[in-house]
């Protein structure tokens, strides 16, 4: 490794999604220079729409894209929770003005694409952010005042911290870890997005909605300006191997629904162009940094989809990984595992409640279904927000 000052040098961020580019701006807005480097060959993301609770807009707020944000939201007025057997309500949440005041900010829906769209502008024209495609970090190795990655085309790159923000399959991860390949849950997810017209025009709710039935579930909200839905249903077949984005028949995605009811199914005949992933996730690890290098976002905390948080966590992380990196500027070492110490429980709790939410929430059947709908239909609003308010009153980065 070359003996370059490590103040001279940029901090390394692999991965140029959601998580890797608001820890850039973070960092570049605490005065530190950022060099992304990600694998693909354009800055872009894949998928719809995803779930921003309050601590998302939290973290939009501190990385100053707050406004732009809110800016291409749909505000939606409910969580609301339907019995796929009978198409009947089993509870709502209300996200009005009492909700707002609770958390501060408001729970809205999003395109994924539109979402990382505002963060790859912000970083763009920052004059402290580089960006590099055709770049996918392999290997890192380290000096105790640098880091140097290897990238798949064979060159080295130098930086003073190495922020492993490469998803799922991190090599950053495989590497720093060492935990092998990801837990496949068994869980298929199909995905679409339809044009608002094609919706049925009695279900065209503003609202995040899931229809729960036995091994099942069915949801959809508006995205884009009302222009579009999105489509998303997922079956428990005990799917053995990790899919992601493998298009698929819609016979194929009907089959998983036949049990339902007919209000809940037709819902399906509306997608189009459906595409299949098999959920993967990773037991929660407190073992996120080694030396000058770090893990964020799903490289540290893989989740899956049930709490509606893997971008929120991930932009927390940025959050807090930023204040740290400049409370400790002189000693990234230890600015890193005060990082960690600050996120590892959280992340960790979230990981854990989103499968048990699948589990017991979302896919049971019988009597198991018969006792969440009790349960869940003697809460009011105000429970569910009491229930909620270490989520959303928190942001777990101060």
């Amino acid at each position: 490794m070359a003996g370059t000052g490590s103040s001279a040098l940029p901090t390394l961020v692999a991965g140029g999604g959601i998580g890797g580019l608001a820890a850039a701006l973070g960092l570049a807005q605490k005065g530190f220079s950022v060099l992304v480097l990600e694998k693909a060959p354009a800055l872009g993301e894949i998928g719809a729409g995803i779930q921003l609770g309050p601590n998302a807009f939290h973290a939009f707020d501190y990385l100053g894209i707050g406004e732009a944000a809110r800016g291409m939201a749909v505000y939606i007025d409910q969580l609301r929770l339907m019995d796929a057997l009978t198409a009947e309500e089993i509870t709502h949440i209300d996200l009005g003005e009492a909700f707002r005041a609770r958390f501060r900010n408001p729970y809205a829906v999003v395109h994924r694409g539109d979402l990382h769209k505002v963060f790859l502008s912000a970083c763009r024209e920052h004059p402290r952010i580089e960006l590099r495609v055709n770049s996918e970090v392999v290997t890192y190795d380290q000096d105790g005042s640098t880091v140097e990655v290897r990238l798949a085309s064979g060159e080295a790159v130098e930086g003073a911290v190495l922020i492993g923000a490469d998803g799922l399959w991190s090599n950053v991860r495989r590497q720093l870890v060492a935990d092998g390949p990801p837990r496949v849950s068994g869980h298929t997810t199909y995905r679409s997005v339809i044009p608002t017209e094609h919706m049925p025009e009695e279900l065209r709710w503003n609202a995040a909605t899931l229809w729960a039935g036995p091994k099942c579930h069915i949801v959809h909200y508006p995205l884009s300006g009302w222009k579009l839905f999105n489509l998303v249903v997922t079956y428990h077949n005990d799917a053995p191997q990790p899919v992601a984005g493998k298009p698929v028949s819609r016979e194929e995605v009907r089959s998983g629904f036949e049990h339902v009811h007919e209000r809940a199914r037709k819902i399906i005949e509306h997608g189009t162009d459906w595409k299949l992933w098999v959920l993967c996730d990773r037991d929660p690890v407190e073992n996120w940094v080694d030396g000058r290098v770090t893990l964020l976002g799903d490289a540290a905390h893989p989740m899956m989809q049930y709490f509606a948080q893997g971008a929120c966590m991930a932009m927390e992380d940025a959050v807090c990984l930023s204040h740290m990196m400049a409370a400790q500027r002189d000693d990234p070492e230890r600015a890193l595992e005060r990082y960690r110490a600050r996120r590892v429980v959280r992340t960790a709790r979230v990981q854990l409640q989103s499968r048990a939410i699948g589990d017991h929430i979302y896919h049971p059947a019988g009597a198991h279904a018969a006792v969440r709908n009790a349960i869940m239909r003697a809460k009011s609003s105000d429970d569910y927000y009491a229930h909620l308010a270490w989520l959303y009153g928190e942001t777990g980065v101060d």
